[in-house]
């Protein structure tokens, strides 16, 4: 079901404010809605001031929980006159810092939690929708909605505002490319409702935004060029590109997504998924490597020695003198089954790989036992920083396909040089694998900052990107400046104010708030 159009939307939500200006009638209007909720206490502050970034020393006067649309546009309307700063708080899962506030109101948008509709091929979806609850119910539809974050709990908006993707993204794009329409509310109170499709920059880069109760606002598109990757890294700027893509990955910077309409697929008939275990990282790269030239995977995903081994305990089934592993998934049919599955057997025994090792897995429990298995390595090691507070320094680069050999070799050698304790996993198929350098002191944590340093210089220098799924937040500026170049990011600084003239929103996000001086 198509959500209702734009002026129709809006009309009740106006005409609420309205009421809500009219003194003997506040009290019969609050009667019938609850007011927005205000915490004030620092122990529940606190825990709005927290993510696997472990960034430590945010603060906040208090945290806005409200119920709809017309009271985040009375807060925004507020904090605009009074120059107050405004982070949007998700669900706490991402690792970059960006609902960390530092001053100001944290605004979470938890009750705006309804699935409005499921329709044939698509949804529409409140905010503060959390993702697992979401992909339930759309299973239960018999469809299926493919983006894959690892991190389950986490929020819709919170996908959309960071461009979030997964395992199987390899084989059906990020969350971008299952974003169909947006409710995006500015800081001025005015909201943008787009959908894809409708609206694209000119060739003279100047891009027109409609809103619902004013024409538009015009911006003048930055002039960098995005690597061609998988990319997370800033704004989203392309020649002719569709306007909805840059709320897409603006890490609550330009607006607060409300609602989204979200594109869904049949479900398939079937997925195969596979752990294949190797004794070399030779066999186990070749392996990927053919794969990826060979066959159609929905996902492709990479374990090394050290990753295996941090989740051994939790899964003693691993074989042993293992090094190695790639996990895959492979949508069949009743047509093409056999013949996939003997097409993947025969690609693993060329590769020296026993398949009498490999866990094999095709029924519902199995691909949960799978999908848990292969999300409990970045589990396991965002649980042990945030508990232990140690810290983590972890990166998140993607190379283009054909540099993916040689960013495997820089990674290895200087890891290996460092002494350090450190494992690499992920989306091999994306040419995108996080490594996780775990320093045990301050001389550690020094050291692993320069080898991050370099490793970011080496995928700028292949045309890849410092941010493939997990954007810039707070602690990724001065990789971000090294991609892009100043003026790239005194561009950025510059889009931002078009649409937060008052500079509110999401301050220290993507790039420093200086900037907006």
């Amino acid at each position: 079901m198509e959500p209702k159009g734009r002026h129709k939307s809006i009309l009740p939500e106006l005409l609420l404010l309205k009421v809500r200006n009219i003194p003997w009638l506040k009290a019969k209007v609050s009667q019938r809605e609850p007011l927005m909720l205000i915490k004030t206490d620092k122990d529940i502050i606190s825990s709005y001031l927290e993510d696997y970034s472990n960034l430590k020393g945010g603060f906040a006067e208090k945290v806005a929980i409200p119920e709809n649309e017309s009271e985040i546009i009375s807060l925004l309307k507020e904090a605009s006159a009074k120059k107050i700063p405004v982070t949007i708080s998700g669900a706490g899962t991402a690792v970059t810092g960006g609902r960390i506030a530092f001053g100001g109101i944290l605004l979470s948008l938890e009750r705006l939690n309804r699935v409005i509709s499921i329709g044939k091929h698509s949804a529409v979806v409140q905010a503060g929708v959390c993702l697992k609850d979401f992909l339930s119910q759309v299973d239960k539809k018999g469809l299926f909605y493919p983006p894959d974050p690892t991190e389950k709990s986490s929020l819709i908006g919170g996908n959309i505002a960071t461009g979030a993707s997964g395992a199987r993204t390899y084989k059906f794009g990020t969350t971008r490319d299952f974003v169909k329409r947006l409710r995006v509310i500015l800081s001025s109170g005015e909201i943008v409702d787009i959908k894809r499709g409708e609206t694209f920059a000119g060739k003279d880069g100047v891009l027109k935004i409609p809103l619902v109760l004013r024409q538009s606002i015009e911006v003048k598109l930055p002039t960098y060029k995005m690597p061609q990757t998988k990319n997370a890294a800033g704004y989203y700027v392309r020649p002719g590109m569709d306007a909805i893509d840059l709320f897409i990955g603006q890490e609550g910077t330009l607006g607060v997504v409300t609602q989204a309409e979200l594109k869904l697929l049949d479900k398939p008939h079937g997925i195969f998924c596979c752990y294949v275990f190797f004794s070399t990282d030779e066999d186990c790269l070749e392996f990927i490597y053919e794969a990826r030239e060979k066959m159609d995977a929905l996902s492709l995903e990479y374990f090394d020695k050290n990753a295996l081994n941090l989740i051994k305990s939790k899964h003693p089934e691993i074989p042993e003198g293992v090094n190695e592993a790639c996990f895959f998934e492979q949508i069949v049919d009743k047509n093409n089954e056999d013949e996939l599955i003997a097409k993947w057997m025969s690609l693993i025994e060329k590769h020296k790989s026993d398949p009498a090792k490999s866990w094999f897995g095709q029924s519902e429990e199995e691909k949960k036992r799978f999908h848990d298995f292969r999300h409990d390595v970045p589990d396991t090691v965002n649980e042990f920083v945030k508990r232990t507070g140690q810290t983590k320094i972890g990166t998140d680069i993607a190379v283009p396909d054909n540099s993916l050999a040689e960013m495997l070799a820089f990674y290895k050698k200087h890891l290996s040089a460092s002494g350090m304790y450190c494992l690499m996993f992920g989306h091999i198929g994306n040419s995108h694998v996080h490594v996780n350098m775990l320093p045990k002191d301050k001389a550690e944590h020094e050291k692993a900052k320069g080898i991050y340093l370099e490793f970011v210089k080496k995928a700028i220098s292949l045309n890849g990107t410092v941010s493939a799924e997990h954007g810039i937040g707070k602690v990724k500026h001065q990789y971000l400046k090294l991609m892009y170049g100043e003026n790239a990011i005194l561009e950025m600084a510059h889009l931002k104010k078009t649409f937060d003239p008052s500079c509110i929103l999401g301050l220290d996000n993507i790039f420093p708030r200086e900037l907006l001086l």
